[in-house]
């Protein structure tokens, strides 16, 4: 949900709320902190890094080493389950230790990983540098994407700024990242450096990540220190802290008095709402099966899930046809930006849109049906300058229909399960989504020695199977205007 900024009561004077805007927001509400700064640029090179690669191993597997179809796609899958399916893990270790161990850790394994995958020969060592690049992401992602949800939080108090603001920095730092990694990819192919080259600078990136980190992040029990100190700390500190006048006794208590008209009528709505997420409840149960059990919620599960295989083609049939159409993947770089640039560009607005225009239900519907038609459009388009049109007209459906259903499908899980279940059930859309690419992903990858038409329409067989059980779930509440996760590879 986007934050907005609050405005004015009717009952406060106006005098006072200028006055304490121009204490607050003056200088600071454009000029994040420096851990700020930190955790976005982490996001920009966690990108470039990770796409500096991922989209040049499906032809380095097949042709510079020779595997099967099948295999190729049970190797993607296999990077994408290690990655999706075990985020649960990343997230439990940082709430657990902190975000600076996890995030060096993650670190640490993706150097070895990429340093691995480039001199692995054998179907053993690919499968093991695969994984191992997949579960560092599950590590260093979640604790990355926490801290900066805190740390905009801890911004937003300070300057009022909304949180939303510095998110939506975050997530372009991750876009534009995805936008330069597979022009970094292409110009060490086109320069004749060969997929090794790209898997070392791949590394390289990542041991600036490390050391910025290691240099930079605050150990855990230091922010638990400075935390418990502020939350100990006198009221003349905190007011001294955050640069505004104390405020007398008497005012204090109007102000406890004085209750915001947006609050009333948000608590009036809450009144109002059909309690959706206590319909899962059962008492007894632990909230493992209350989540496994929900029926409505394993459809979207199951629904998400086709979405997930269908964008595992960009790895896997992308190049592919890329490389039948040219005859090399110098130009895959450049769909990978065009994809890029297309959420960088039409993200926001068209979220926005959709959440006050239509239910999720309907966006994911719809999403997944435009993800179809992306399959679907690859054997009916015409070849065109240098043969791209089709893998162009894949990249932008595809890329499309991901823009309207992820934010769609990720607001619908608060209205499926307990709140107090959010977070199991967050981690649960995204291992249940990781298994199924683990074997969804083995099946597409038998099919590259399909015949073109029947490789296609059974793709797009896929995301409509899933358009069809989405139109199962209940609508949803609209008005939602979730972002995409930005998640680093």
């Amino acid at each position: 949900m986007t934050s907005r900024p609050t405005e004015t009561s009717p009952e406060a004077p106006a005098q006072d709320v200028e006055g304490t805007a121009r204490t607050r927001r003056p200088l600071l509400a454009s000029a994040p902190t420096p851990r700020l700064r930190l955790l976005t640029a982490t996001q920009f090179a966690f990108n470039i890094g990770f796409y500096a690669v991922l989209p040049y191993l499906t032809t380095h597997l097949g042709s510079g080493l020779g595997m099967a179809g099948w295999l190729v796609g049970l190797v993607l899958g296999l990077r994408t389950f290690s990655q999706q399916g075990l985020f649960v893990i990343g997230g439990a270790l940082t709430d657990r230790y902190g975000p600076r161990p996890v995030v060096l850790a993650g670190c640490g394994l993706r150097i070895a990983g990429f340093g691995w995958l480039a001199f692995a020969g054998s179907t053993a060592t690919v499968i093991a540098a695969v994984l191992l690049i997949g579960f560092a992401a599950a590590l260093f992602s979640p604790a990355v994407e926490s801290e900066a949800a805190r740390e905009a939080v801890r911004h937003e108090r300070a300057t009022g700024e909304p949180r939303a603001h510095v998110l939506a920095l975050f997530s372009a730092a991750g876009q534009a990242g995805a936008f330069l990694g597979p022009l970094l990819g292409s110009l060490l192919l086109l320069l004749g450096g060969g997929f090794r080259a790209a898997c070392l600078a791949g590394a390289v990136v990542f041991v600036g990540v490390l050391a910025a980190h290691a240099r930079l992040t605050p150990r855990a029990d230091r922010v638990r220190n400075r935390n418990r100190d502020r939350d100990q700390a006198p009221e003349a500190e905190l007011v001294r802290d955050r640069g505004t006048a104390p405020v007398p006794e008497a005012e204090h208590v109007r102000n406890r008095n004085r209750v915001p008209e947006a609050d009333r009528v948000r608590d009036r709505e809450r009144e109002r709402a059909p309690d959706d997420a206590t319909r899962t409840a059962q008492p007894g149960r632990s909230s493992w099966q209350a989540v496994f059990a929900n029926r409505a919620f394993l459809l979207l599960c199951l629904a998400y899930s086709s979405y997930l295989v269908a964008y595992n083609q960009l790895y896997l049939s992308l190049p592919v046809e890329v490389q039948r159409a040219t005859g090399s993947q110098a130009a895959l770089g450049w769909l990978f930006a065009l994809s890029s640039l297309l959420v960088v560009a039409a993200q926001v607005p068209l979220t926005r849109w959709s959440a006050r225009r239509i239910a999720p239900r309907t966006a994911l519907v719809t999403g997944l049906a435009v993800v179809a038609a992306g399959f679907a459009a690859v054997p009916l388009t015409p070849g065109g300058p240098g043969g791209l049109l089709p893998g162009a007209a894949l990249v932008v459906l595809l890329t499309l229909g991901q823009m309207l259903l992820v934010p769609a499908a990720r607001g619908l899980v608060p209205d499926l399960v307990e709140d107090r279940q959010l977070g199991l059930a967050t981690g649960a859309l995204s291992s249940v989504s990781g298994l199924a690419v683990l074997g969804g992903s083995a099946a597409t990858g038998a099919l590259l020695e399909a015949p073109a038409p029947v490789r296609w329409a059974v793709l797009a067989a896929v995301p409509l199977t899933g358009a069809v059980l989405a139109f199962t779930l209940p609508a949803g509440r609209g008005g939602k205007e979730a972002g995409p996760r930005a998640v680093a590879g």
